[in-house]
C-alpha cells in the first residue's frame, strides 16, 4: 500500500466532509469550491501552520508527534476508528526505512484454539485473520456459513464471498450495510499492516472484479467492528438475529474469535438448533474442511 497516498486521501475525504458551520467557523473567501474544510482551517483549529498541515495532508507523517495527530483528529472531528487509523498510517510512515518482520496472520490455528471452539455448542463461532478468512470455526461457524463453503476455495473468505458471490445478496438482510462494513474493516486492516501481501493481493483483486468494491474503498472509510447485532438469511433455517463479540486473540497475532450468542428464549435460539442438526445430516464441517485437507 503506497503510505503517502493513503494518508493524502484519508486527510483529504475526511476534510471534505466537515463544513465550516459543523466545525464552528463563519465561512470567508468568497464562494467555495467544495463544501468542506479548507486546508488553512483545519490548521486553525489544530493550532499548526498551514505549510505544516499541508505537508501531513500531501502524505509525508514522517516525525510527527501524538499532539499533532490528536490535535488533527479533534479538528477533523474523527471517530475511535478514524483516530487509530490516522496513528497507523503514521506508524507505517516512521517504519517505512527499517526492517519490516511482522509476520502476516496464517490460515491454520493452534489446536488449543480448535479445542475451544468446539466447546461453544450453542453458538455459532469462528476464528479470522486480518485477511476476512475463516481459518477455523465450531459445527454451528461452519453450518452459519455453509454458502461459503459451496466452491472449493479454502479457506473461504468473507470479502470475496460478499462481493462476488450473488448468493450473499440473501445471505446479508442488509447486503450494503455488510459490504460497507466489510471495506471499513479491511482499510483498517491495511493501515495497521500497510506491508501484508495477503491483504494487498486481496484488495487488488476486489477492485479489479468489483464495482461496488471499488466505489466503497475510494470512500477511505475505517470501523471498529467488536460488538453488535447481525440478521442473517440462512437458506435452510431462515432468519437468524445473532448477537456478536469479537474478541482479538492476544497470543496469534492477526487473528481473532468471533462468537454470535442468540437471545436466550429467541426463535434464533431454536433455529440454532435445528441448524445444528442440518450440519449434523450434511456433514457440514467435513465439506468445509475438505479443501484445507487436500
Amino acid at each position: 500500500m503506497d503510505n503517502r497516498a493513503e494518508v493524502r486521501q484519508f486527510l483529504s475525504t475526511r476534510r471534505g466532509r466537515i463544513t465550516p458551520e459543523q466545525a464552528g467557523l463563519e465561512p470567508y473567501g468568497g464562494r467555495r469550491r467544495v463544501p468542506g474544510l479548507r486546508r488553512e482551517e483545519v490548521a486553525r483549529l489544530a493550532g499548526v501552520s498551514v505549510d505544516y498541515y499541508t505537508r501531513l495532508e500531501r502524505g509525508n507523517l514522517s516525525g510527527v508527534s501524538d499532539s499533532v495527530l490528536d490535535a488533527i483528529a479533534r479538528a477533523l472531528e474523527l471517530d475511535r476508528a478514524e483516530h487509530d487509523h490516522l496513528y497507523d498510517l503514521a506508524r507505517a510512515a516512521n517504519t517505512s526505512g527499517r526492517k519490516r518482520t511482522a509476520t502476516p496472520a496464517g490460515t491454520r490455528v493452534r489446536p488449543e484454539l480448535q479445542y475451544l471452539l468446539d466447546t461453544i455448542t450453542g453458538a455459532p463461532a469462528f476464528i479470522g485473520n486480518n485477511r476476512m478468512d475463516i481459518v477455523a470455526a465450531n459445527t454451528l461457524g461452519y453450518a452459519l456459513y455453509s454458502d461459503m463453503y459451496r466452491g472449493p476455495a479454502r479457506p473461504a473468505n468473507h470479502s470475496r464471498f460478499i462481493f462476488l458471490d450473488p448468493r450473499a445478496h440473501n445471505f446479508y438482510t442488509e447486503w450494503e450495510r455488510a459490504a460497507n462494513t466489510n471495506v471499513a474493516i479491511l482499510r483498517r486492516e491495511a493501515g495497521r499492516n500497510p506491508h501484508d501481501k495477503g491483504i494487498a493481493e486481496l484488495i487488488g483483486e476486489l477492485s479489479m472484479r468489483s464495482d461496488d468494491f471499488r466505489t466503497l474503498w475510494a470512500a477511505h472509510n475505517v470501523r471498529r467492528h467488536y460488538a453488535g447485532t447481525k440478521i442473517f438469511r440462512h437458506p435452510v433455517v431462515g432468519l437468524l438475529e445473532l448477537n456478536y463479540q469479537v474478541l482479538g486473540l492476544e497470543e496469534d497475532p492477526g487473528h481473532s474469535l468471533t462468537v454470535f450468542p442468540p437471545t436466550p428464549g429467541s426463535p434464533t435460539e431454536e433455529s440454532l438448533k435445528l441448524l445444528a442438526s442440518w450440519a449434523a445430516t450434511e456433514n457440514i464441517v467435513e465439506l468445509a474442511l475438505a479443501g484445507t485437507r487436500g
